[in-house]
């Protein structure tokens, strides 16, 4: 039996940390935003249409492009946590009498 892969990074880390990621197909730059799965994993998911030449003539292609974090989708399941925003403070609040 094949050894289990384990995720170095939690759900948590991924969802705070992790970044959309550039890829360049044919010249043309795509951006890649972070995805979790249905299925528990997580990563990258872009799906899309572009156009590449073939001989002189321009084809439309459909793409589709799946980062999967190996070992992701075997992590515990931690319930996502809202951000809140955190309030601003406008100049100095000191009094003076």
């Amino acid at each position: 039996m094949a050894k289990k892969s384990i995720c170095p990074v939690t759900r948590s880390q991924f969802r705070d940390r992790a970044r959309p990621v550039t890829v360049t197909i044919n010249d043309v730059p795509m951006v890649v935003p972070i995805k979790e799965f249905s299925t528990g994993s997580f990563g990258w998911y872009l799906n899309g249409k572009t156009v590449l030449d073939i001989d002189g003539t321009p084809v439309q292609v459909q793409l589709g492009l799946n980062l999967t974090v190996i070992g992701s989708k075997e992590l515990p399941d931690e319930p996502e946590i809202p951000k809140v925003p955190q309030p601003v403070t406008v100049g100095s609040q000191t009094g003076a009498a």
